[in-house]
């Protein structure tokens, strides 16, 4: 599910999250022990959990028929314009006209439309990864404390210092499948799945519906 979210901020994770056992050795004068560092995928591990996947199934559904009202006025244009490329030396004068000016509404109520698709989507996709983002920062944290890591990297963040990590640092599927053990999606008939996903080596993250960009 994931592009940037508007009213939650990653900037924390983007930098580093650091836990209190450093601080508490440098406020004590003592030499701190060496940092125990993780990286983590926060864009993918939102999307990745049951209820990153479940949400975007569920905006696929519910913004499908405006997609598909916008599918339809592309048709309706595109037949406008071969109607005018096929007659272009039969059509009259005042015809091709017509089907200009008609052409045209329906161009403008085209972007109209899918620019306020656009805004919906965008919306829609930021309440689901500020309320996974915030649950999982819980998860991430508590994972974190008892694992001893005093810094952990978000390597998703734009502008990210991550340039290598190996995969024994890479704790995303740790947390998501402590995430999906701590919260529980709803399955038809009103029971809890816990089930794990396996993701196959580099496959892409599944995305939360967005509008098709497609430009009559």
């Amino acid at each position: 599910m994931v592009q940037g979210c508007a009213r939650y901020r990653w900037a924390a994770l983007a930098a580093f999250l650091l836990l209190p056992g450093a601080a508490a050795w440098a406020q004590a004068g003592g030499a701190a022990p060496a940092a125990k560092i993780a990286v983590i995928n926060v864009k993918q591990a939102i999307v990745t959990t049951a209820e990153g996947k479940q949400a975007s199934a569920q905006l696929q559904s519910q913004f499908a028929p405006k997609q598909g009202a916008l599918d339809t006025l592309q048709k309706q244009i595109t037949d406008l314009q071969n109607r005018l490329s096929n007659g272009a030396r039969t059509l009259s004068d005042d015809e091709k006209a017509r089907l200009q000016r008609q052409g045209d509404l329906l161009t403008h109520e085209y972007q109209r439309n899918q620019d306020d698709l656009q805004e919906a989507v965008t919306a829609a996709q930021s309440d689901v990864v500020d309320s996974i983002g915030r649950k999982m920062l819980d998860v991430l944290d508590k994972f974190a404390r008892e694992q001893g890591y005093t810094v952990v990297l978000d390597s998703s963040a734009q502008g990210s210092p991550v340039v290598y990590a190996s995969n024994e640092m890479d704790i995303t599927d740790n947390v998501v499948r402590l995430y999906d053990q701590a919260y529980p999606v709803k399955e038809a008939g009103g029971t809890s799945s816990n089930t794990e996903t396996k993701k196959p080596a580099g496959a892409a993250p599944a995305q939360p519906a967005a509008p098709k960009k497609t430009t009559p």
